[in-house]
Parts: C-alpha cells; sequence; structure tokens
C-alpha cells in the first residue's frame, strides 16, 4: 500500500454532526481546558481554538456561541492576542472572561486600566442579577487572577457587579448578547462559576444541551461503520481505560475485522501485559487479541536517548513500525486505531495552545505512515471516556484502571532508559502501588507511582555508607487530567512506603514525595 500522511478520521462530532457547538477562543490561559469542561458539563459540546478564528471559520464549524479565555498578556502590549476584527459584528452570543473581558472592553470602547493586579479570591457584590449573573445572592466569593481592569464599560453595557478591587466585575449588553466576567468561573474557588456558564449557555443564548455520552455513541458508531467501510483495523491496546473504550466503541460498529494488538514495550509496570491480557479477555472474549513482544527492540531504539520530547517521538515511531509489522501478518488492514483523547491533543499543541508535551500518539508520530488513524474519543475527556465505556458495558476493571502513559516507564526514568533503571523502577512502582492500594488508587487517588530522578544520593546501611539511586513518589488527585493536586497520603503510609522501597528495591538509597499540583507542573515528570 502506498505511504500517506496520517491523517486522524474524525468521528467524534464533527461541525455536521454535532447538535450545539461552543467554541472557546484561547488568548494563552492556563485554564481554557477547564472553560470548555465547563461547557461540556451543561452538556453542549465545547472546543478551543485560536483566539483570532474568524467569524466564517466558526460558522463553518457550526459555532453557535463564544468564550473568550483569560490570558497573560496585558491588552496595551503591542504583541497581545485580539480578536478577529469581524467578531463583535457577527451576531454571536459572547462572553469574555478575565483578558477576555478586557480585550471586549477595549475592542467596544470600554476604559482599560493597566497595571491593578489582583490575584486569589475576592468578595463579588452584585448589582444586577441578571443575565450571566441571574439568580446570584447579593455577594458571593469569587476567584480573581488578573493585571489589567476595566474601569467602565463599553457604551450599551450594564454593570452587573464589582469588587474592592475591580469597579467593573462583570457587564453585561443584553440586546447584543455580550458579557464579561473579571473573575474565573471555570475553577472551583468560584463557588457560583458553573451558573455563570449554565446562564450564559441556556439563558442568554437559549441552548438546549444536548451534548450526552449517549448521543455521542449513537453517533460515532455509524460515523466510524461509513470511515471503515469494509476494511480491516487494527486496535493499539495499551491496557489504560482510552484504548479499551476505543476498541469497544469500533468493535460495535465493525465487529470482527477490527483487531487488538498489544504491544509489550518492556516499559510496563510489573505483571501489566498479563494484567491487560486477562482484562481484555474477560471484557471481550472471543475478540482477537494479539501480544508482541517488542521489548528488545525498544530498548535499543532508546539507547542514549535523554530528552523526553526525543523519547517519545522515538517510542510513537517504534510502535507505528511495529504495529505495521503486525498488520502486515494479518492481511490488509487500513485502519490504526488509537485511545487518543482531547487532553493528549491539547498538551501536544492542538488548537491554539503551546506544547506542554508530545504525546508519543499526537505528535509523537512519524509523517508518513501506511495505516490511516482512526481516533473516535479524540474530542473527550478522560471522564467522558470512562462514561462512554460505561454506556458501551465494559467492566468497572478496564474502566478504572489507574492511567499509564503510552511510552510507560520511559517518561518516569529522567535520563537515559537501560534495563538496569527499568527493572529497579518497575520494582519501586509495584511498592508505591501495593500501598496506595487501600487508599482508593484509580478512583479517590487519580494516579500514584514512582520516578527515578536520575539523582544519587549519599546513605548509611550497616554502618556503611551508601550512594544509591532517589527515588520520587507522585499521587494526584483530579477529575479529568487536565489540573490535578498532590494527594495527602496519610504520614504513616508514607512512612511504610519510605521503609520498603529503600529495603526492598537494590540501590535505594532516598524517598522523597512530590507535592507540585498540576499546574505549574504536569501529571508526569517528563
Amino acid at each position: 500500500m502506498e505511504a500517506v500522511v496520517p491523517s486522524a478520521a474524525q468521528v467524534s462530532p464533527s461541525p455536521e454532526d454535532a447538535p450545539e457547538r461552543v467554541a472557546v477562543l484561547d488568548f494563552g490561559a492556563q485554564y481554557a481546558q477547564l472553560i470548555a469542561r465547563g461547557v461540556r458539563e451543561c452538556h453542549v459540546y465545547c472546543e478551543i481554538l485560536p483566539a483570532g478564528t474568524s467569524p466564517a471559520e466558526l460558522a463553518a464549524r457550526g459555532v453557535a456561541a463564544v468564550i473568550l479565555s483569560g490570558g497573560p498578556a496585558s491588552v496595551y502590549a503591542p504583541d497581545a492576542p485580539r480578536l478577529h476584527p469581524a467578531l463583535l459584528a457577527s451576531g454571536l452570543p459572547i462572553l469574555g472572561i478575565c483578558y477576555g473581558q478586557q480585550v471586549l472592553a477595549q475592542a467596544l470602547g470600554g476604559e482599560v486600566a493597566p497595571g491593578s493586579p489582583e490575584f486569589g479570591p475576592a468578595e463579588l457584590e452584585v448589582a444586577h442579577a441578571e443575565g450571566v449573573l441571574a439568580g446570584f445572592p447579593p455577594h458571593t466569593s469569587v476567584w480573581m487572577s488578573h493585571g489589567d481592569r476595566v474601569l467602565s464599560p463599553p457604551s450599551g453595557f450594564r454593570v452587573l457587579a464589582r469588587t474592592d478591587h475591580a469597579p467593573v466585575a462583570a457587564m453585561g449588553d443584553p440586546r447584543r448578547r455580550i458579557y464579561g466576567v473579571q473573575f474565573h468561573p471555570e475553577v472551583a474557588h468560584t463557588p457560583l462559576g458553573t451558573q455563570v456558564l449554565r446562564n450564559f449557555l441556556h439563558g442568554v443564548c437559549g441552548l438546549q444541551g444536548l451534548w450526552t455520552v449517549e448521543a455521542f455513541v449513537e453517533r460515532a458508531v455509524p460515523a466510524i461503520a461509513r470511515e471503515v467501510g469494509e476494511a480491516r483495523a487494527i486496535v493499539a491496546l495499551s491496557g489504560g481505560v482510552d484504548s479499551a473504550v476505543a476498541a469497544a466503541l469500533v468493535a460495535r460498529a465493525v465487529g470482527e475485522r477490527l483487531t487488538a494488538i498489544f504491544v509489550d514495550h518492556g516499559l510496563n509496570r510489573e505483571g501489566e501485559a498479563e494484567d491487560v491480557t486477562a482484562a481484555f479477555t474477560a471484557a471481550f472474549p472471543g475478540f482477537p487479541l494479539m501480544r508482541v513482544d517488542a521489548s528488545a527492540r525498544f530498548l535499543r531504539r532508546l539507547a542514549g536517548v535523554r530528552d523526553p520530547e526525543r523519547k517519545r517521538r522515538v517510542i510513537g515511531e517504534e510502535f507505528v513500525t511495529v504495529f505495521e509489522e503486525e498488520a502486515g501478518r494479518i492481511g490488509p488492514v487500513d485502519f490504526l486505531v488509537q485511545g487518543t483523547i482531547y487532553p493528549d491533543v491539547v498538551e501536544s499543541g492542538g488548537g491554539a495552545t503551546a506544547t506542554i508535551k508530545t504525546h508519543h500518539n499526537v505528535g509523537g508520530l512519524p509523517e508518513r505512515m501506511r495505516l490511516r488513524l482512526l481516533e473516535p474519543l479524540r474530542a473527550l475527556f478522560k471522564d467522558e471516556v470512562r462514561a462512554v465505556g460505561a454506556t458501551l458495558g465494559l467492566p468497572d476493571a478496564l474502566l478504572w484502571r489507574q492511567p499509564f502513559p503510552g511510552p510507560g516507564l520511559a517518561v518516569r526514568l529522567i535520563g537515559e532508559v537501560t534495563g538496569e533503571r527499568v527493572a529497579l523502577l518497575r520494582r519501586a512502582d509495584a511498592i508505591v502501588r501495593q500501598e496506595l492500594q487501600p487508599l482508593g488508587l484509580g478512583r479517590e487517588i487519580w494516579q500514584g507511582f514512582a520516578v527515578l530522578p536520575g539523582i544519587r544520593s549519599v546513605g548509611v546501611m550497616g554502618d556503611g555508607r551508601t550512594y544509591g539511586e532517589v527515588v520520587a513518589v507522585r499521587a494526584i488527585t483530579s477529575r479529568d487530567g487536565m489540573t490535578a493536586d498532590w494527594a495527602r497520603i496519610p504520614h504513616e503510609v508514607l512512612a511504610r512506603l519510605s521503609a520498603r522501597l529503600v529495603n526492598e528495591v537494590p540501590g535505594v538509597s532516598r524517598v522523597v514525595y512530590d507535592v507540585t499540583s498540576k499546574p505549574p507542573a504536569t501529571i508526569e515528570w517528563e
């Protein structure tokens, strides 16, 4: 088959089949993903697009309303991101958040004052409980994080609320259906934030809220069937929830023309290959599953590679090579199914956001490959993926497996990947998971694992000097993986963890606990 440029077959809702669609125009916000997630919670499909997206492109995508995100810039900076000049005349309902309100005010003739920072909680004094503030009490707590502020609104706007430092904390023009808030409704620190989004979507825009996982499945299955036709497909099975749900969704559409392939790249957790095989076989009795041991070739490709982005690309390229080889053994295969989800796309620089890290299944793929990509979950957040899996009848054993990165232990091992270092980290990780399991690992604790930072530390054992590896323990709580907080693990559990790691893993002399949230850190160390 002739080589083709890889193309993701978008069988998740497209502009043609999403019943209602909202766009978040991203001005560089840390939390643009949270805005999109908040809109989804109101049962309206939402995607993130670049700040300067034109009204014509929005119309082509079927966008019914626009939300302008926050961002780190000042509207007075010469390189500050701007609205598309025609957006304000498009007739689309608009909600500006933080920088989004400031850029709205400036573009429409309001007054924006530079250099008036406000960070943290603030008391919102509601002057008019209408528009996006409909149903609000006279006073409520909100979360502020801004430099500039709006001093006076544009003509036609009414000041809806203020705080001690923000004379225009919310404003609205109901005739044009344009609103702005200086605070951040998308974060948990604004208790009534979801009500702001709900008021905008349902009250101001008149959207019904038709986005559900059941509706997604109803649209996705026939879309996959149309895309694949009579061809055959293979699914890259990792053992995680994303690939399992992708397999179940595509299997419902194409049946026996889908084959699952689990590639053991030698970078898995302890017992991972056996656990994945058993869980998948139990969930999909009679479904074709191939297990390929490619550990030696992956380690050869990673020899001498230390840069984390390069690791991901090497692993992504090798995965595709293995899948194409296995597809050739099966017979004519046209599609490679991947469990790519929306956070993978966002963090890899998809849409408007900066590249945080290239996920091996997004930016880590080779430029040219023989198989066409089929990514049915590309539009979904992690909790939506789990809901789709439950709708498809997948068991909890698959849906609540602890998330594990496709590159495996390679991105939890700082520096060069060697067989010895992988073995040490694998054993340390198994101990961490054993100790965290009673605390609700996979549910209450989103992820818990060990990291090998590549640092050596002096220790004392048996009255002698040691100079061994440092193991970092990472445990976080999260709802969808886009943001996370470090888990408050009982001290006695941490003490037991430390003792076991030092005593049971040869070569370990020190244990540390990672207490960094996301952001500013990512969940994985690389």
